[in-house]
Order: C-alpha cells, then structure tokens, then sequence
C-alpha cells in the first residue's frame, strides 16, 4: 500500500505537464451524435445536482451533439446495465465506482478503450486510471476517488477520535455517533486492527493469527453496534443522513459522495477525519474510483467518449469537487478547500479496491455480519466460517 499511498500524493499535488485532449470546456465540438448515459446520483443530491449544471453547459460546449440522461437507483444500476448490454441494447455509457468493473470487462458488457482513448488522459491522475484498468487494458475515463472516511459536526465534537478506543469511550459516554456497518462500510477497521483479508497476490489470509485479528475487529464493531442498538442511533449511511444533517448526530462514517449533502447543511461546522486508528495501525477503508464506462454495443463511442472527457475537464471536476464533494481524478485541479485536502489525507492509507474475480469470494462470504451483529454468533466462529466459505 505505501506505493499506492505514494502515487496518490504525488499525482494530486504535481500538476500534469501532458498537453493532452481533455474535451475543453470553451470550444464547440467538432464530433456529431446522439449519446445516451446513466447515472445513478440520488434525487436532489448535491452530485445529482452539479451533473445537471454541467450538462445545462454542455449544450452550448457540445452543440454537435445530444446528450440523452437517465436516472437509475444505484441498487439496480450495474444488473440493469449488464442486462440490457447482453440482449444487445443499454446506454452508450454510464458513470459509476468500479466496483464490478473486473468482472464486467470479464463478462464483455464494458468495452475496452485503450485505443479510443490513446494519448488523451495524460491530465489524469496515474492512480485514478489504475482504478479503470483491468488486465492491462482501459475499461474507462476516471471521475473522482472515494472511500468512507469519519464526519463530524464541530459543534458537537470538538476534535474526530483519533483511536478506536476514542471512539467506543465516546459512544459509552453517549455521543450520538452513527457507524455505517456492512462488509463494504466498515472494512477500514480491518486495518485498525492490522487484519487482512488478502495477501499481495489476492489469496485470502486465513491462517490462525489473521483469523484472530478480524475476529478483534468484528468484536470490537459488534461492541459499537450493541451501542448504537442501545441508544436508537442510525446503523447505517442512509439512515443516518437525516440526523447527521440535521445536528442531533454529532459524526457519521460515510463516503465523500455525501459531501455535498453534508456541507450544505452544516457550512463551516463539517469535519473530516480517517477512520481511527486502532492497535494493529492506521485505518484502511477501500478506495474506489468512479468513471464513465462505454457499451460495446454502441455505435457512437467517438461522441461518447468526448462527453466523458468533457464532464471530466477541468471546470467540470472544479464543480463536481466545489459542489458534490469528489476527489478529482483530473490533476489539473487545484485543491484548496481543507475538507478536499482532508480527504486525501484519509485515502493515504486506503486499501486500493482490487478488481479480481476473488472479491466476489469476499462479498459472498464476509457480508452476512446480521450473524454477529443481530443473531449473536461469536465473532471468532463468524469469521472462521467466512474464511473457510471464500476459499472453497
């Protein structure tokens, strides 16, 4: 991960000196046609929000071509998308995380664009175009960088729990803070208590000593869970959003995607901090990256791949940064504002979110935590069967 943490700052602080195609935002465009995409931005979200802005621009930047949108909730995106593609249909593109990106390129619904897109993201950063790549190969135009990270209303906390013991003493104490739990949301903690889920080369670490590490992890989140139960907080980032902005929860672990949201109801008051540190190290949340992916059946990829670049230019992640709170993927963007600069210094230690086919063993197996957290399995024997389930 050092490496990974290394590239991160290097790429969003030195500014790209590549003169590359970026789908500038003055001039009209020379390419012609109709270009349909998804996104899966919630109703009246501050990212649902700053997309409408700059598609509004679009029409007088991009006049050559029609730019057709539609809305699909983030739980169905990625099965509507596959669908549609394999009975030969789908949008010509659609904007979402990577999450599914290795096993879409494996499957064929996205299409690889290492040629089409040849010499032109020479302004991106090397890490975010890491996040489109799969087997050597491009599979799409990075957007942002996202992980969960801890938020907190200054008003109510003072200052963010630096250790996983800050945090339980204040949760005894009853300070009203709402842990988003599930295996994506809590997997930082993994690293706080030096667990691992996978070796460097994407073998699952099941030996007796990392077993007891996860199981210390998952004790530790049931404690916080039995807390949260107690006290009738959210356990959840949906559910949480409410309390969170309207002030009667003092923090909440979420993703930078809810930044906008956040920021408009607290102003000044929002923080920003890594998930805590605990006794096996520093947190490591997954990062992810979101970008603009293109359908091999589209007959249009040329006009598509220039409204990526577009809504990946400068002003564009200017606004999306400004205004919906992602990480610029596209280094020409200067940082200024504190809580962008806090972000990046929660990823330095994020886990780089593999795109290999052993992630569905993880999301198959370590997902079902309702076991520990609601039905009282130990964590040890939990964790036992996770492993053992993912490695058949």
């Amino acid at each position: 991960m050092k490496k990974n943490i290394l590239v991160l700052l290097s790429v969003l602080i030195i500014t790209s000196l590549a003169l590359a195609a970026c789908g500038g935002g003055g001039g009209a465009s020379s390419t012609q046609g109709e270009v349909t995409f998804w996104h899966a931005y919630a109703t009246g979200s501050a990212e649902e929000a700053a997309l409408t802005k700059l598609l509004e621009q679009a029409k007088t930047d991009l006049p050559n071509i029609t730019i057709n949108v539609l809305q699909v909730p983030f739980g169905d995106i990625f099965n509507k998308y596959d669908t549609d593609v394999a009975a030969g249909g789908g949008p010509d593109m659609f904007i979402a995380p990577n999450d599914n990106l290795g096993g879409q390129a494996r499957a064929g619904t996205i299409a690889d664009i290492t040629t089409l897109a040849d010499g032109k993201l020479g302004d991106y950063s090397e890490l975010s175009k890491g996040g489109m790549m799969y087997d050597g190969k491009l599979y799409g135009i990075p957007e942002s960088l996202k992980a969960v990270v801890f938020w907190y209303n200054k008003d109510m906390l003072a200052e963010a729990p630096a250790t996983t013991d800050d945090l339980k003493a204040l949760m005894e104490d009853g300070t009203p803070i709402s842990i988003s739990f599930g295996c994506y949301h809590h997997w930082g903690f993994f690293g706080s208590y030096g667990a691992q889920i996978f070796d460097d080369q994407f073998n699952f670490v099941a030996d007796d000593a990392n077993q007891a590490k996860v199981a210390d992890a998952m004790t530790y989140l049931n404690d916080l869970y039995q807390i949260a139960v107690e006290n009738g907080l959210p356990r959840n980032d949906s559910d949480g959003l409410a309390p969170f902005t309207e002030g009667t929860t003092a923090a909440i672990t979420n993703g930078n995607w809810a930044m906008g949201d956040y920021r408009a109801a607290l102003g000044d008051k929002l923080g920003v901090a890594p998930i805590p540190a605990g006794p096996g190290g520093a947190s490591n949340p997954l990062l992810g990256v979101d970008g603009w992916y293109f359908n091999p059946n589209s007959e249009n990829q040329e006009a598509a791949l220039e409204v990526a670049l577009y809504l990946t230019n400068k002003a564009a992640q200017e606004m999306m940064m400004n205004e919906a709170g992602h990480v610029p993927a596209n280094t020409t963007v200067e940082v200024t504002d504190p809580l962008i600069q806090g972000l990046l210094d929660a990823f330095s230690t994020a886990y780089f979110r593999p795109q290999v086919e052993a992630m569905g063993n993880y999301w198959g197996n370590f997902c079902g935590t309702d076991q520990v957290f609601d039905a009282g399995t130990p964590a040890a024997d939990w964790v036992a069967t996770a492993f053992e389930g993912a490695t058949k």
